[in-house]
Formats: C-alpha cells, structure tokens, sequence
C-alpha cells in the first residue's frame, strides 16, 4: 500500500492506495481524515464509492504521532495481506533547493525546517507528520511532494521581485503554490481537452485557498500566488493581494507587531473579513445579507482581473479550467467569471455549467471552457511509487554488483 497525508495543524488527510506501478484513481482503498487532534480526535474512513469503513473516536488530546501509529495499524488490519511500502507527503515550500519530489532522510528535514517562516501556517504541520511516522517505523521510504515545484518552469521575470539583488539571490521571489494540483490538472487536460491542452491555458484552483494559474504546453509560466501564499486571490481567510504599505501602516500607525498583522492576514481576512460571516462559498452563497455578496462580488472581480493579467503573460487564451472546491461545485461563480470574460471569447453553456460540465461553453465558443476535478493526492501517490521504485532498482543493481 501506498500512504498519501496532508497533515495540518489539527487534522490529518489520507489516501491509501495500492501500491500499482500505474496509479490510477480505481486504486484507491480508502480515504478519510483525522480531525481534531490534541482535542477529542476522530477518525474517518471511507472506500472509494463513499461507504464509511470507520468513524470512531481517539484517545482524547492524541498528538500527530499517536494518531498516525492509529492509522497505520488500522489499515493494516483492515486491508490484511497488504503491506505499506512508502508515504508521500504533501509539503507546501521547497524553497530554491526542491524543484521535484525528494525521499526525505534528515538533511532533507533539516532544509525544510527553515523553510518554516515563509509557510507558517502549513510547514510545521507537513513536518510533523513526516517526523511522527519516521519514529514510528524508521524503515518507511517517505517521499516529500512540493506544491511549489511545478512552478519551477517559469521565466526569470515572472518569479523576480523589484527588489536588490542581493535580497533575490537570498531566495525571496515568487514561488508559487497549488503545484501538486495544477500538475494534476495538467497531466490529464488532453483527456478533456485534445490538442488544445498544450496551448494557451488558465487553471483557476478556487477553494478555501486559491491560486490561478497560466500553462503554455501544460508547464507553468505564471501563477497568483508569490513568496507566500497570501499573495493573489481573496481566499476563505487570507487576504490576497495586498499594497506593502498598508502592512507598514498597520505597524506604524496602529501598533499591531509581525504576530498580529500575520493573524489577521491569514485567518481574519479574504471572505471571511469582507463578510463578517463566513469564509465558507456555501454559506455565503446561501446568506441574504449585503456583506456576503459584496466578498463574493470582490472573489469574482479579482478572479477577472487575475485571469487579464495571466492572459496578458501567455499572449492569449485557448482553455480555462476550474478546479478545487468552489470551482468545481460553484455554478454561481463559474457563471459570473465567464460571463465577464465573454471578452476574451468565453460564451457560456448555461445548461452545461448548472449540471457541473465537464465542458461549460459553447461548441462555437472560441475559448472553452472546461469543469475538472483535482486530485492531489493520486499525483503525490504516483511521485511515491515511481521515486521508491527507482531507488529499489538502484540498491537491487549495487547488490547485483557486489
């Protein structure tokens, strides 16, 4: 079997996958989530076609470790016969060193460590599971999937910052982020799309976090998001794009030190800010109150001035994909972002959209528009397989020589 996790501050996400040299999404055994840990953790499990196979509660206040030792014992003796034979991880920064998945040993872990300031909010909590199951078995082959590498492909100008030189050559640029999800979409974009994938195209990731992101021959050459994930659209509770100065203001002027600007920029800002009620699209949409439809008026103008500026990097348009939370399950949204797009040659199927595509344009439209769920993990099961299978090949091959 093959262990996907996505650890965060006080859940975990898994995928156990058997352990194909081909992965597909059929080879999925189960997956579910660990929620509440150092509280009153529960664990929920599910197969591929949604029947739960657990839902029970942990030992109250159980720390990453002790609900990975929990996981790990519980797929075993479900799935009997099965061994596991390596975890991925997502990890959200792999800083200028990580341009592909890495098997982690503890240099590895020691790089990602300081790493930790420019992913606060996601770092520690990736390491942490990667920490807990190196305890647990010392033996297990890990693999650390970077959600910046994809972005790797980009130009120069595109990562650069107006800044000194030497303060570039430091690492501060434009990193990007939701690079295990484009990758995916991208992988995939000819099954939807034919010839047109390698031409000009925007993918909008649009969920609690969001990014939109520009691919020419399926490669990244621009993306929303920069050193931080704060950078670009209005999220759930992150800002988005945001004038330097107003931080500068809120310390001068206000006397708000770097822990408090940091809070309200990442948990006290995007929807939820503007709303005053939710950070949650569902719940938004739903509210008949003034405030939640101005945050998802300002969500939509930003996706369309972001869409403009991505258009303008790649010297047209031939694609635009949806994808993640909102754009997957959001008619709503997906209908205002077209509709003011119909510029760039966007003609909407109203039809199509409200029954979710997969294509929610127009056979004559001259862009096309197309609704393709993401699948990060399946993407970091494939980097697993295909890493640890290379590195078994490699030790079989000195064997062999001795």
């Amino acid at each position: 079997m093959i262990l996907t996790i996505n650890s965060g501050s006080s859940s975990i996400k898994f995928t156990l996958f058997r352990a194909d040299r081909e992965l597909q999404s059929r080879a999925v055994l189960c997956g579910g989530q660990i929620d509440g840990l150092d509280e009153e953790p529960r664990f929920i499990a599910e197969d591929s076609a949604g029947c739960q196979l657990a839902n029970e509660w942990l030992q109250a206040g159980a720390s990453h470790e002790q609900a990975l030792d929990f996981l790990v014992r519980w797929g075993k003796r479900h799935f009997a016969g099965n061994t596991l034979a390596a975890a991925g991880h997502r990890v959200v920064h792999g800083g200028p060193m990580y341009n592909v998945p890495t098997i982690v040993d503890p240099s590895v872990i020691a790089d990602l460590e300081r790493l930790v300031s420019l992913a606060p909010l996601h770092q520690p909590h990736n390491l942490a599971g990667i920490k807990a199951l190196a305890k647990l078995d010392p033996n297990l082959p890990q693999v650390a999937c970077f959600d910046t590498a994809f972005h790797y492909t980009q130009p120069h100008v595109a990562t650069a910052f107006a800044l000194p030189r030497a303060l570039t050559e430091a690492g501060i640029r434009r990193y990007g982020f939701h690079g295990l999800s484009y990758e995916y979409i991208a992988s995939v974009l000819p099954d939807y799309a034919g010839s047109a994938a390698e031409g000009k195209v925007v993918v909008a990731h649009l969920g609690q976090g969001a990014s939109m992101c520009a691919l020419q021959a399926r490669r990244s050459v621009a993306t929303t998001m920069g050193f931080t994930g704060l950078d670009g659209l209005p999220m759930g509770h992150r800002c988005g794009a945001l004038d330097p100065g107003v931080v500068l203001y809120l310390m001068v002027e206000k006397g708000m030190d770097a822990a408090a600007v940091a809070d309200l920029l990442y948990n006290r800002s995007g929807l939820l800010g503007v709303s005053g009620i939710s950070g949650d699209m569902r719940k938004l949409s739903a509210s008949k109150d003034p405030h939640a439809a101005e945050a998802i008026q300002l969500f939509v103008y930003r996706i369309g001035r972001e869409l403009g500026s991505l258009v303008a990097a790649l010297g047209g348009l031939d694609v635009l994909v949806f994808t993640a939370g909102i754009g997957e399950h959001s008619a709503a949204v997906r209908e205002q972002v077209c509709r003011d797009a119909a510029w760039l040659g966007i003609e909407l199927d109203s039809r199509a959209n409200t029954a979710g595509g997969p294509c929610i344009t127009r056979a004559d439209s001259r862009v096309a528009a197309w609704v393709i769920p993401t699948d990060e993990d399946l993407m970091i099961a494939r980097h697993t397989v295909k890493l640890i299978s290379a590195a078994n090949n490699v030790l079989s091959l000195a064997i062999a020589a001795r």
